[in-house]
C-alpha cells in the first residue's frame, strides 16, 4: 500500500479504522502522518446511510475517539471542531473496507451503502470523486458479488498475490 503511486501521491486520504475481522490499518495510518499527509476517518450517522469523513489530528488522535454500538473507532456527535473532507479540499483517495469484491471492482459492503451515499457527495465536490482503493483478503475476492445501481464500483482492489 505504502508504496503505490496513487498513494505515494495523495495529500488527502480517507482510510477506515479497521475492525478485527478486515485488514489491519493502524501501520498505513502512521505512515500518513510520517509522510505529512492529510488523513481523515469515516463518522457513520446510526439510523441513516450518511457518513462523513473527518479529519484526525495524528495517529495518537485515535486514542481519544468513542466506541460505538458496532464496536467502531469514531469521532463523537458533538465533536464539531474537526475538518469535514468535503467542506474543505476534498479528497484524493479512499481506503475502503468489504466483505467481499469481484474483479469488475463491485464491493460487497455491511448493507447500508454509507460508501456509495458518500462517492455520490464527492462527484459534487469541485474535485471531483477521489480514487478508490478496497484493502481486502484474497479470500474476499469472489466471481461476483450482487449490485444495485446505487452501487459506486471500486477503482482498484488491493490483496495479497493481487
Amino acid at each position: 500500500v505504502i508504496d503505490h503511486p496513487k498513494y505515494q501521491e495523495s495529500k488527502r486520504i480517507a482510510i477506515f479504522l479497521s475492525m478485527p475481522d478486515e485488514v489491519q490499518t493502524e501501520e498505513i495510518i502512521k505512515d500518513i502522518f510520517k509522510q505529512g499527509k492529510e488523513c481523515f476517518i469515516p463518522r457513520y450517522k446510526p439510523q441513516s446511510n450518511h457518513m462523513d469523513m473527518l479529519k484526525l489530528s495524528s495517529a495518537e488522535d485515535i486514542s481519544s475517539l468513542a466506541l460505538t454500538s458496532w464496536n467502531i473507532l469514531q469521532p463523537s456527535d458533538d465533536d464539531n471542531a474537526r475538518e469535514e473532507a468535503l467542506a474543505g479540499g476534498g479528497l484524493d483517495l479512499i481506503f475502503m473496507p468489504g466483505l467481499g469484491f469481484d474483479k469488475k471492482g463491485n464491493r460487497l459492503g455491511r448493507g447500508k451503502g454509507y460508501y456509495d451515499t458518500y462517492l455520490e457527495r464527492c462527484m459534487k465536490h469541485p474535485r471531483g470523486k477521489p480514487y478508490t482503493i478496497a484493502l481486502a483478503f484474497k479470500e474476499q475476492i469472489c466471481e461476483s458479488v450482487p449490485v444495485t445501481e446505487n452501487d459506486v464500483p471500486v477503482d482498484e482492489i488491493l490483496y495479497e498475490d493481487c
